[in-house]
């Protein structure tokens, strides 16, 4: 983007605006993990109902950033992506899932090298839970329990990273032998990076396979399948969250799908909290429900246990309306279609006729996914 636009457009920004006009402008990506932290909001739940509240915040927060490290250079957390502001905006920390590269850098301008240890040294030890950890802010949080990255990132001794002492010895060694600096504004960042080990997202998946096995069995949905929806959905990042105020691993949509789970399974009222939601547990039970009630509900009429499973990984992402409009506007009509056709036909449908892009996409990585757990490889 050009340094022209970016200047022209600072003074509207300033001046308040919403957050949609920050995206189209910037371009960044405002899909936040643990947007709505309790310590956020005055009262609960109000950023969830009231947007223009939401839209305050966000560019509240944005706007710090870019006092600190310029309009062009803001980093946002998104469902693969965990970005994290400490030592007042000074110093920052960016887990890319994709990529598998962790980056924490500071802009301090005073005794850099320290800031950036401490940064380090936090981003080692942040804790696995997102109820501990608000993204969007600047705050400190306790670092205790099991680390966020544990066994994702290895020391120059090839060791696990779970206490204190080794966190910071690894940092102060990254510093002395790694540190590179780069211009950010008018001021010199010093910044290092990480490698995660080669199969950093197997490590993240290890850590829930008591809880996939168990909802597997509750509900009578297959292992590969939510392994394969988790991969997906957050990449195994228990922070995630996306701009649909979907939450946590399986990306629950509280009001949708939460809300079916709690009336039609759980026999109870209302909808799950975003808190409920980035419980590991809780949210791969409830996206293992909604399968249920995908299976034995909204699509228990379609005959072939194949052309179900295309059917069903397909709705939870573009809904069941949206399987069945791939094939006849009327509901029932669309059923008798579908029915009429062979698997590989549904599929071929699902990836190629089915109304949102976003939904036939969404069909070919779950099961290229679920090709990838069965061949050992998640």
């Amino acid at each position: 983007m050009k340094k022209a636009l970016l200047l022209a457009t600072l003074t509207l920004l300033l001046s308040g605006c919403s957050r949609e006009l920050v995206e189209k402008v910037y371009k960044v990506d405002y899909a936040p993990t643990n947007r709505f932290a309790q310590n956020l909001a005055p009262l609960p739940g109000q950023f969830t109902k009231d947007t223009a509240a939401l839209d305050r915040l966000i560019h509240t927060f944005s706007g710090q950033v870019k006092q600190r490290w310029g309009n062009d250079n803001v980093l946002m957390a998104s469902k693969r992506h965990y970005v994290k502001y400490t030592d007042g905006y000074q110093s920052r920390a960016h887990v890319d899932f994709d990529k598998g590269l962790v980056t924490i850098e500071t802009v301090a301008t005073t005794n850099p090298k320290q800031h950036l240890i401490d940064a380090i040294a936090t981003t080692l030890l942040t804790p696995a839970d997102p109820a501990e950890v608000d993204l969007y802010s600047a705050q400190d949080f306790a670092l205790s329990g099991s680390p966020f990255l544990l066994g994702q990132v290895l020391d120059q001794d090839g060791k696990s990273i779970e206490w204190s002492w080794r966190a910071k010895r690894y940092a102060e060694y990254l510093v002395n032998h790694q540190m590179k600096t780069k211009k950010v504004r008018f001021q010199n960042a010093h910044y290092v990076e990480i490698p995660m080990v080669a199969d950093h997202v197997s490590k993240r998946s290890y850590k829930y396979a008591d809880i996939v096995r168990e909802a597997s069995r509750r509900y009578g949905i297959k292992e590969d399948l939510i392994y394969a929806i988790i991969k997906t959905e957050s990449s195994f990042n228990p922070y995630a969250v996306s701009p649909a105020n979907a939450y946590g691993l399986m990306q629950v949509v509280p009001k949708t799908a939460g809300a079916d789970v709690f009336k039609l399974v759980k026999k109870r009222s209302g909808q799950p909290s975003p808190q409920y939601l980035f419980d590991p547990a809780k949210n791969i039970d409830t996206g293992t429900a909604y399968f249920y009630l995908l299976q034995n509900r909204y699509l228990k009429d379609v005959r072939n246990p194949l052309s179900l499973h295309y059917s069903m990984i397909s709705a939870y992402n573009g809904g069941t309306g949206g399987v069945l409009n791939t094939f006849h506007k009327d509901r029932k009509r669309a059923m008798q279609d579908l029915n009429r056709l062979q698997p590989n036909q549904v599929y071929w449908a699902l990836t190629n006729k089915h109304p949102k892009g976003e939904a036939r996409r969404y069909l070919e990585k779950v099961t290229n996914f679920q090709k990838e757990f069965n061949n050992g490889k998640i």
